[in-house]
């Protein structure tokens, strides 16, 4: 199919692309900054996470028969979310995450679907208290794990813009940093001096000093 063809889609692999953070704090749901998507206040859980479920709104329709058809008509009723947890690998070594995601802990599971991509209205945000965290156990030839349940206590907030990344100046060059006085190296000095400005231009005139 055509590169060129507007029916193609940029098909993807949700592992390795998408990602998973836990936020301690967020001032808006449907604004989430840069600051607020970066350390210290994020915590990455993309690379422990083993299984995911849930993390979705679900609608408890309606039905509205009326004498006039034998179709039973329905309208949307409340939203609900569903039932949501991740699976995690556990470490032998280290219980950060579990120290995190304690029973009772309040944050946000922040989830950008397709990546970090500045612009991209992909970032699902669900306000959420740690219901459950036990471990798993198997005499089964597979990793150690333990699983996190959520109870999701506000409305979540979906689609929202993953925002612009931090711009940070260039390094100075090696000749710029902590640049000796002028004429130490014997270079001319240049005095510049407006001595006209215009709306559109200024005159510029350099002396060159002895």
């Amino acid at each position: 199919m055509s590169q060129n063809n507007p029916s193609t889609q940029t098909r993807f692999l949700r592992r390795g692309i998408s990602k998973i953070y836990w936020l301690q704090k967020i001032n808006n749901p449907k604004w989430p900054t840069r600051t607020e998507i970066s350390e210290p206040n994020r915590f990455d859980l993309t690379h422990a996470v083993s299984d995911i479920e849930g993390w979705a709104l679900a609608n408890d329709p309606i039905e509205t028969p009326d004498m006039g058809s034998t179709f039973n008509s329905s309208i949307p009723g409340t939203d609900k979310a569903d039932k949501s947890s991740l699976t995690f690998y556990e470490d032998q070594h280290s219980d950060e995450v579990e120290q995190r995601l304690h029973k009772g802990a309040k944050g946000w599971i922040v989830l950008l679907r397709k990546g970090d991509i500045p612009g991209s209205r992909s970032v699902d945000v669900f306000p959420v208290q740690v219901a459950t965290r036990a471990a798993t156990y198997s005499t089964g030839n597979e990793a150690a794990k333990f699983k996190v349940e959520f109870t999701v206590i506000d409305e979540p907030s979906l689609d929202a813009v993953v925002p612009e990344a931090f711009h940070t100046l260039p390094k100075p060059t090696e000749d710029c940093d902590d640049a000796p006085a002028r004429g130490q190296h014997g270079e001319h000095d240049v005095d510049v001096t407006v001595v006209r400005t215009t709306a559109t231009a200024a005159t510029v005139h350099e002396h060159d000093e002895d």
